[in-house]
């Protein structure tokens, strides 16, 4: 999921803080998610920066699952 967000936020140029914003949570959540310290971030959360970055759900689910 990591990879998947910091590639959507190069191809749109957005900054942490600009993806925060959108979302409406605070960039240091943000940068947490991106370091991989917020191991499951919230569904209504991840749903947001889905929107955001235009990112269809099922690319967040693992293989193999």
């Amino acid at each position: 999921m990591i990879k998947i967000i910091q590639q959507k936020m190069r191809e749109k140029n957005l900054s942490q803080g600009q993806l925060a914003s959108s979302v409406g949570i605070k960039q240091q959540y943000i940068s947490k998610i991106l370091l991989g310290r917020v191991k499951k971030p919230s569904f209504e959360i991840v749903v947001k920066i889905a929107e955001v970055l235009d990112i269809d759900l099922n690319q967040f689910k693992k293989k193999g699952k």
